[in-house]
């Protein structure tokens, strides 16, 4: 049986540097894989999913309105796919979701998923919350505060390096507007008594 896997972590994780590694190694043995990244986030172009360190390669991108399960069989149909790798999963729908989950369940192709766990507030994503409640296999990623401690959470900053506790639930960006944290000093920084980068104040 397929499964639904979701590959979740704060910013600065290696989240996409693991899903593109993950699509290497199918490749290498001949497998075909189906990569798709969140239409919201272009900041490395349209339709390419990057990582930090400098690996990239070309996605479909989805939107709100994506039916994903028709997209795979489409996708599979033209070749068979192998494996289904999903970027910036926190964007999916409750419904892209299930879609998602057919097509482990219905086509028999396992589906990787990574994305953010939580907003800048602490908040579940709604794709993220659809997977921590279905997916089959849930994994953490890793990512390490200023601390030294592990970071789980997402401080949103300003141009100025402060911390913002307030706003639309999804604004793109990288090292310039998000800071990965550990819980205590994420809400040390929300209450002004931390600097997001661990320097004193």
């Amino acid at each position: 049986m397929a499964k639904l896997y979701f590959y979740y972590a704060s910013m600065n994780a290696g989240k996409s540097t693991v899903l593109l590694q993950a699509s290497f190694n199918y490749r290498e043995r001949g497998m075909h894989t189906v990569l798709f990244t969140a239409a919201l986030d272009d900041r490395s172009g349209s339709g390419v999913i990057a990582s930090r360190i400098g690996l990239s390669a070309p996605a479909n991108v989805f939107s709100a309105s994506t039916d994903l399960f028709a997209a795979v069989a489409s996708a599979h149909a033209a070749a068979a796919a192998h494996c289904v790798l999903v970027d910036e999963a926190q964007f999916l729908t409750r419904d892209q979701v299930w879609q998602l989950a057919r097509v482990a369940d219905d086509l028999c192709i396992p589906v990787l998923c990574y994305g953010l766990r939580t907003d800048f507030l602490g908040n579940l994503f709604p794709g993220s919350q659809g997977l921590l409640a279905i997916a089959d296999t849930l994994t953490e990623l890793k990512a390490v505060c200023a601390c030294g401690r592990k970071a789980t959470m997402n401080l949103r900053i300003d141009a100025t390096g402060r911390p913002v506790a307030s706003g639309q639930q999804t604004e793109i960006g990288g090292n310039d507007r998000y800071v990965a944290l550990c819980r205590r000093h994420f809400s040390a920084a929300l209450a002004g008594q931390h600097h997001p980068e661990g320097k004193p104040e």
